[in-house]
Parts: C-alpha cells; structure tokens; sequence
C-alpha cells in the first residue's frame, strides 16, 4: 500500500503530569526548539491534562504555534449527571483536534471496555474531532501467540458502527501494553508485523483504499534512539509519545526523526 500519502503524526501524551505553567512552559519551548523542516516531516500533537487545555490553546493560537491541541480522554455523552468526566463537545469548544481513546491505562486502571471505546470513538467523531484509538496486547497474549486475534478484535469492536468514509480519516494507535513505561520497546519487525496486521483488517472491514489511508501510530517507550528505526517502517505512520514528550529536547528529537521510507 502506498505510503506518501499518509503524513506522519507524532503525538506526545502527557499523561498527568504539569501544571498549567508547566504545560505553558513547555509548549513554549518546543516553539523555540522546533524547526520547519520538523514541521514539514510530520504534523505534531499534545494532549495535556485536562486543567492545561484553556492555557495550552491560549498559548498555541496566541503565538500561532503549528502544534496540533488533543485530549487525553472524554465521555460519550454531550452532557449529564457524569461527576468529574468531559465531554466531546466541551473539548472541541478549546479547538481540541485529537482525543485519545482505549488507551491501556484507562482500561486498566478504570475499567473501560471495547464498547465504551466504540461509543467514544463515535462522539468524538459526532463533535468534528479526530480519535486516536488504542490496541495492544499484554504480555502474557504476546508470550501465548495471541497478538494478531487480541488486536483484531480490539479494533473490531471499536470501530463498530463507524463508516468507512470516517475510518479513513482516523488515527489507531498499537501500543504494546508490556512496553508502556517499562523501558521495553517492541522491535521495529514486531511492530511493523502488528502494524500490517492491523492494516489488513481495517481492509477487511471497510476496504483497502480507506484502510491505506488511515495513521498507525507506534506507542510504547518511544525515545530519541529509537524512533529512526521505528518510523523506517512502511507501516509506522508516527508516535504516541509517553514520557519522552515530557522534555521538549528529546520530544525534539522524536519530531525531527529521520524517515527512511
């Protein structure tokens, strides 16, 4: 499938981490630190926590910063009785232009199922936004040979109901789940096998002409000595970038990757 016409993304997830005048701190110092040519390479992304996203977007469109604005997370539901959560419409009110969703922590640590992550993936549509869905594996459906059937069936369910024209225009995220925060970093091999095997099930699902348009990114302990590799792949169209975002010299460093395609 041919790859020009997907544009890189790298998209740093901050998880939670910086306050507002750290998030500002930061933001400004890519500004400085960030060339053209990097721009030109790939489209960039952030997604603070949510505290941060009003001091953020001030900051990006006040200096006409070229840094896309995402999400970490949202609820499916416009409005509600749903204490403590943010909605698809409040977020893309902030000019929010990525949402994160089925990251591996959210489903973790609080629960969230393939259903939940097909109801998001819908609303942040519904709101003009643009999700990055996650897919992984653990460790042990790695070890037991399950990676393909696991992943597979995550982006089944969560594309469900979702049309071709919209899925072509979305981000999928493989993030290995024993590479996160770990140190351990799939191989680009095994990262671009997973990759190919996603691309042919979105081919399944909704055609090859919408599944080659769609950005795979590779999340899972991406850092600046390791994303050349990582992106030389056919099928590696970016980065969700975890801790290493955090520091603008190394999140630099990921931007400015040297694509061997």
């Amino acid at each position: 499938m041919p790859t020009n016409k997907r544009r890189p993304l790298i998209s740093g997830n901050w998880k939670m981490h910086l306050n507002h005048f750290e998030a500002i701190q930061t933001v400004q110092k890519l500004s400085y630190v960030l060339r053209t040519e990097d721009y030109a390479a790939a489209e960039v992304s952030v997604h603070p926590p949510f505290t941060d996203l009003r001091s953020v977007q001030t900051v990006i469109e006040s200096d006409r910063i070229p840094i896309a604005l995402g999400a970490q997370h949202c609820h499916w539901e416009e409005k509600g009785a749903f204490t403590g959560e943010v909605s698809p419409p409040m977020l893309a009110k902030l000019n929010v232009t990525y949402v994160i969703t089925g990251h591996s922590e959210r489903r973790q640590h609080f629960g969230e199922t393939d259903e939940d992550v097909n109801r998001k993936v819908k609303a942040i549509l519904k709101a003009g936004m643009t999700p990055i869905m996650c897919c992984g594996e653990t460790l042990e459906e790695r070890e037991a040979g399950t990676t393909e059937e696991r992943v597979a069936g995550q982006v089944r369910a969560g594309l469900a109901g979702v049309s071709a024209e919209h899925v072509a225009g979305l981000v999928i995220a493989y993030e290995p789940i024993w590479a996160i925060g770990t140190g351990r970093t799939a191989t680009p091999a095994q990262a671009e096998e997973v990759h190919q095997s996603i691309r042919g099930q979105l081919a399944k699902l909704f055609g090859s002409q919408g599944a080659s348009r769609v950005r795979i990114l590779y999340g899972g302990s991406v850092k600046a000595d390791n994303v050349d590799d990582l992106m030389a792949e056919a099928d590696i169209d970016g980065a969700l970038v975890g801790g290493a975002s955090l520091d603008a010299s190394s999140f630099t460093r990921i931007c400015g990757f040297q694509r061997r395609k």
